[in-house]
């Protein structure tokens, strides 16, 4: 039988994604990408494969799943497999400097940033930069290891932090601060690649935006004074001349499923500054504004299923 395979590393991010093909009755089958064996002689099922691997992998000890899903890929690619999320969107997923040269492709803005390989050199990035500026890892997910530095003193002592580990793949960023008029971002949804929805987050308590329920549960207890749910909102009516760009752009890339952050200066200009190949829903914000980004996913990806939708390109 015909069904959809989901390529992933995280049982715990598939939770709502279960319920909303158990509740569709669409035929599914995991694919959990850590070891294994891969055999390139034999033919891989029919079906629609939609990869879901993170760039964040490594936190949970899958140090190589994205070279395994990028193997698996590759395989699939050559017997002609509908791919939701492919070669390109994977490259994308775990690196912002492919990310950022490809959004300039587009005209869409990123913050100034350098690329850095080898931790001596990022004071010199940093001069070149001005501060405040933003530290980040090139291969990261979930927004760790992201710091605001606000001088040559906080450099130091960012560098010093035990948590100030090197990047995944040996790549840090040193990015021009974007300074917006509110401690919040925004976060625009595609499914299909056409626009979904906008979250509007905040990020008064740091820079750890993965909205899931299980990201939630695992970062710090925020301040009593507000609900922790509130840290994302569905935005009504949202409209933003990114959105057709945007689009553009997923459809230029092969991602059919995704999200983009960016954020607004003071001047009301957009940078963009993550793309996420991977992407997560909080429930809460979801159930108050009456949407859900998992149904809408099993919904596409079961429309593909009985060629009732045309795929993204898998390239």
């Amino acid at each position: 039988m015909r069904r959809v395979f989901v390529i992933h590393e995280n049982n715990d991010w598939m939770v709502p994604l279960r319920r909303a093909f158990t509740a569709l009755g669409t035929p599914f089958e995991e694919w959990f990408l850590d070891h294994g064996v891969l055999d390139l002689g034999e033919a891989p099922p029919e079906g629609i494969f939609y990869n879901r691997m993170s760039a964040s992998s490594h936190t949970r000890g899958h140090e190589y799943a994205p070279e395994y899903a990028a193997a698996v890929i590759e395989w699939l690619g050559r017997h002609d497999r509908t791919i939701v999320n492919g070669r390109r969107a994977l490259q994308l997923e775990v690196s912002k400097v492919a990310q950022y040269e490809a959004l300039a492709e587009h005209g869409i803005r990123t913050p100034a940033t350098v690329a850095v390989i080898g931790r001596e050199h990022i004071p010199e990035a940093a001069r070149r930069i001005g501060y405040p500026l933003i530290l980040k890892h090139n291969r990261a997910g979930k927004g760790l290891g992201v710091r605001l530095v606000a001088s040559e003193e906080g450099l130091g002592e960012a560098l010093a932090a035990p948590e100030g580990l090197p990047p995944r793949d040996g790549i840090w960023l040193v990015q021009r601060y974007v300074r917006a008029p509110g401690s919040f971002i925004t976060r625009a949804e595609f499914v299909g690649g056409r626009f979904l929805y906008a979250v509007r987050v905040d990020t008064s308590e740091g820079f750890e935006l993965c909205p899931s329920d299980q990201c939630q549960a695992t970062n710090n207890p925020v301040s009593k004074a507000r609900l922790p749910s509130e840290k994302f909102r569905v935005i009504e009516d949202f409209s933003s001349p990114l959105v057709p760009r945007l689009e553009q752009f997923f459809a230029a890339n092969g991602i059919g499923i995704g999200a983009v952050e960016f954020v607004a200066d003071e001047t009301g200009a957009e940078f963009v500054y993550d793309v996420n190949t991977n992407t997560n829903y909080n429930a809460e914000a979801e159930r108050r504004a009456g949407v859900s980004g998992m149904g809408a996913i099993a919904h596409y990806l079961t429309r593909l299923l009985h060629a009732e939708a045309p795929a993204i390109a898998a390239e």
